[in-house]
């Protein structure tokens, strides 16, 4: 018998109670910050309506290990644990405990494993948001206060061990960078063949029209929309996974695979405009704001992909943009953009290399990624059974 079923024999053979949050702790709505008060390297975080902090503050109105729910916005529903003193915005809630039999760490727990729930409760036509008489609605099991120590104690050990290997993945990502630009920094542009040359002079290019997200799932013509390249696929287009009618791509434009495809759009800074993927699957049908590239002979798609997200391409591409919260990439611009053209044999060698290495950095089925997706998926079961308990009689 494991230590917290001993636990449960002991102290709670029975089930335990089940109380309402709104008898277990006070939801607070945080304090309005205005985005001109805030900076990057304010002493404290700012939290809204989003899963990471908005902004910081040289001020703080909520202390550390604390629960902070968004509120408003896309995210919300969304559960974080605070581990430094915040700044609580007006689209976040927090809680305050009034139950001294609840630790605040086993609430959290409780909280994040209806986090799914709670996004799926939004309400309003314009911002989304979660409203606190959802919350206060919600029971909450009760165990005695040994068997809520046993349980933080375990899902701790689970969440730390994630964070381990996320930070591992970054770590790898960042070297993965290094080699890659490394290995596309050809010193000397006169040795071994290589040339520069515009990317127009080695591309042809198809720019994508039509096509919105109420499109999808209309028929069986496969397609990609510019979002998709951002949030779905990687550096490779395996498996389409939006399909539309004939009317609706009537108007959109028609895509053979093997190109370059490439969104010139993007509403957040966080999204890498002009993130660049390749097309391996069936032939599909392209979405506005989304470009195709064709490569001549003279250079391989693979290849391209690669310099095309190498970190020298990125501050050449950058200088492309125009706009703020929504930005757009000059396609002019960037098909003026020089990139090394080396034999076709180095090409080969170079993305072998890089495939490799990416696989094992970015690859939901290899590598890190795996190990951290099967990790989550654990601690969800165990959070899962940890904290269902019977109701006592």
């Amino acid at each position: 018998m494991s230590k917290i079923e001993e636990l449960i024999a002991k102290y709670c053979p029975d089930g335990v109670e089940y109380s309402k949050l709104e008898n277990i702790a006070t939801v607070d709505t945080g304090t309005q910050l205005n985005k001109e008060l805030l900076f990057d390297d304010g002493r404290y975080p700012v939290m809204n309506g989003g899963i990471y902090p908005s902004g910081r503050y040289n001020e703080y109105n909520t202390k550390k290990d604390s629960i902070a729910i968004s509120q408003g916005g896309a995210s919300a529903g969304y559960v974080n644990w605070m581990t430094e003193n915040f700044w609580a915005g007006a689209h976040c809630y927090t809680l305050v405990l009034k139950n001294p039999s609840v630790s605040n760490k086993y609430l959290y727990y409780v909280l994040k494993k209806h986090q799914y729930n709670f996004m799926n409760l939004q309400h309003g036509a314009g911002i989304p948001s979660l409203s606190r008489k959802e919350l206060n609605n919600l029971l909450i099991p009760i165990p005695p206060i040994p068997v809520q120590q046993e349980i933080v104690r375990i899902l701790d050990s689970f969440t730390e061990l994630e964070a381990e290997l996320e930070a591992e993945l970054e770590a790898r990502k960042k070297q993965y960078e290094y080699y890659r630009d490394k290995l596309l920094n050809f010193a000397d542009i006169s040795q071994g063949g290589v040339k520069l040359m515009a990317l127009g002079e080695i591309v042809a290019y198809k720019r994508g029209k039509g096509l919105s997200k109420s499109d999808k799932g209309t028929g069986n013509i496969p397609i990609v929309l510019y979002g998709e390249l951002y949030t779905t696929y990687g550096n490779y287009i395996t498996n389409i996974v939006s399909f539309a009618s004939e009317k609706a791509t009537k108007q959109s434009m028609p895509i053979s695979s093997g190109a370059v495809l490439l969104p010139i759009s993007s509403t957040t800074k966080e999204a890498q405009i002009g993130r660049t993927s390749v097309l391996k699957s069936e032939d599909i049908y392209l979405g506005g704001d989304a470009i195709a590239l064709m490569p001549t002979q003279l250079i391989t798609a693979d290849y391209l992909m690669h310099v095309m997200n190498s970190g020298a391409f990125e501050k050449n591409k950058m200088k492309c943009v125009k706009g703020t919260t929504i930005r757009h990439l000059d396609v002019n611009k960037l098909l003026k953009i020089k990139v090394p053209v080396p034999p076709l044999g180095e090409q080969e060698r170079i993305v072998a290399i890089l495939d490799k290495f990416d696989a094992l950095v970015n690859e939901i089925s290899d590598g890190l990624p795996a190990e951290i997706n099967a990790r989550r998926q654990q601690y969800e079961y165990y959070r899962d059974k940890l904290l269902s308990f019977p109701v006592a009689a």
